[in-house]
């Protein structure tokens, strides 16, 4: 026999703690089952949709007033637009499924994309001496890509992901703790 193996040691039975939090109340499946499809039948992505396409809409041009007064972009505007966005998602869509979070994702990156191409033709209007009206007025798809490309810097993926997240995160309904309260 090798004397360098270690020998089998046996296991003590685990005692609980004194100080361990008593137990608490168990869920009733039946209940928990029957709430979760009540929520489920509340769910409408339709309105969680616009809800999260108006967030979008007021986070970029928030985006594009705040870049405008301080003459300065910040990136944590993008975490901004997330979290107004899945707001509007959540808070209209009321949905629990996963759904809602990648709907919340793309609207918060499009919310981004926008508040930095308003931000721009901020920028543009004011130096060319253009009414931002008109500037808008001549604005394309490909003129919006170039400006995005023009103003690309590779921290913007870092902000733009942080958008993404937060514009996932929070487009789910959270059941609080009263809610699980009723469910025991």
């Amino acid at each position: 026999m090798d004397s360098s193996s270690p020998t089998p040691q046996p296991q003590s039975p685990q005692v609980p703690s004194a100080t361990a939090p008593p137990s608490s109340p168990s869920l009733d499946p039946a209940k928990v089952k029957n709430y979760v499809a009540r929520l489920r039948d509340q769910q409408n992505l339709g309105l969680g949709l616009a809800g999260g396409a108006i967030g979008a809409a007021v986070g970029a041009a928030a985006w594009a007033v705040i870049t405008a007064l301080t003459n300065f972009q910040i990136g944590w505007e993008a975490v901004g637009v997330g979290f107004l966005t899945g707001y509007g998602v959540r808070i209209l869509g009321k949905g629990i499924d996963r759904v809602f979070g990648y709907a919340g994702a793309v609207l918060s990156l499009v919310g981004c994309a926008a508040g930095n191409v308003l931000s721009v033709m901020i920028v543009v209007s004011t130096q060319q001496h253009i009414g931002f009206g008109e500037l808008a007025a001549r604005m394309t798809p490909g003129i919006a890509w170039q400006m995005l490309v023009a103003d690309f810097s590779p921290i913007d993926i870092l902000f733009y992901g942080l958008g993404i997240y937060y514009g996932y995160r929070n487009s789910f309904h959270r059941i609080s703790r009263e809610e699980l309260a009723g469910l025991t």
